[in-house]
């Protein structure tokens, strides 16, 4: 079952929470919210949001709620690269292939990771 999707600003949060957890909302609006001019009830939404979504999970410790990923940043990102396919692209991967290949900032390392993802999809084809 997919998880509900997220924005933006509560994917760059669920990146930050997962390099600094567990945090309570105190810290999260001090490291990650100050900086984006965030109230800290802003931040308490968004936690509380993505908490609500199953993101993230909550203990109570020393009379503070510390928050932590309750799954990677990696598949929030996953989630959200597949609703944008599905929803904005209407399911065709080509448009952002062909954005991509007009990208001179394409590294090696991610040149690799294309191409070895393109020799996967092909013997999948194969096996198929």
């Amino acid at each position: 079952m997919n998880k509900p999707s997220i924005g933006d600003q509560e994917l760059a949060l669920l990146h930050y929470l997962a390099e600094h957890e567990p945090a309570s909302v105190g810290e999260v609006a001090t490291g990650y919210g100050e900086e984006r001019g965030l109230a800290r009830s802003t931040v308490l939404t968004m936690m509380e949001r993505l908490r609500s979504k199953g993101y993230l999970k909550r203990r109570h410790l020393k009379g503070v709620y510390r928050y932590s990923t309750a799954t990677g940043p990696g598949e929030a990102m996953r989630s959200a690269v597949g609703q944008f396919v599905e929803k904005t692209l209407s399911g065709s991967v080509s448009p952002f292939v062909a954005w991509m290949s007009e990208q001179a900032s394409v590294s090696d390392t991610e040149l690799a990771e294309l191409e070895a993802l393109v020799a996967q999809l092909q013997s999948k084809r194969k096996e198929g």
